[in-house]
């Protein structure tokens, strides 16, 4: 288990090569899921992912600890991924044609006969507005605390708590319809 106290230490002894190594295995997939959960395409993750690491290796000196790591880095994943979504706001309308595809194709109606398992929810949780997704993915799927996860959206917990109740009401609602179709 890496700790940020034994990070600390690496990176005091000026060894971050050792120390983003190993950061890499334990929050790669943690970054690329909350970096999939602003951005809904898997290539922008990706490259988001890497440019969050290449920050990390970049700013690891001055690191202080005064936040936990995984905080300090879901925030660097956070505000890149905001900035790719400023990015895409500059380059696109609702005027373009292309962008009404995207935007319609992003609400399917689920097969009937399709059955209640992790890839039907991941669905259903890919439909919920912006902020609910995230606070659903980083709670329930990275198992954050409300804290941790007020912390990383810079919300207040009440607002987190308030979204996964909102998010909960849909997703049940989503489930009940599709249980009333089959």
């Amino acid at each position: 288990m890496v700790t940020d106290a034994r990070l600390l230490e690496l990176v005091r002894a000026k060894r971050r090569d050792e120390a983003i190594a190993l950061l890499l295995p334990v929050f790669r997939h943690k970054v690329f899921r909350l970096a999939y959960s602003f951005l809904r395409d898997r290539e922008a993750a990706e490259d988001v992912t890497q440019e969050v690491f290449v920050k990390v290796w970049r700013a690891l000196p001055g690191f202080d600890g005064r936040a936990s790591m995984s905080t300090w880095i879901y925030t660097i994943a956070r505000n890149a991924s905001l900035s790719v979504l400023r990015g895409r706001r500059l380059q696109s309308s609702l005027s373009d044609p292309e962008v009404m595809e995207a935007a319609e194709a992003q609400n399917p109606v689920p097969s009937a006969d399709v059955i209640v398992d992790g890839a039907v929810i991941r669905r259903l949780v890919d439909q919920l507005p912006r902020k609910q997704r995230q606070v659903v993915m980083l709670f329930y799927m990275q198992g954050q605390s409300h804290e941790e996860v007020a912390t990383m959206l810079e919300m207040p917990v009440g607002t987190v708590k308030t979204l996964l109740h909102r998010a909960r009401a849909r997703l049940s609602a989503a489930l009940g319809k599709r249980s009333a179709i089959a």
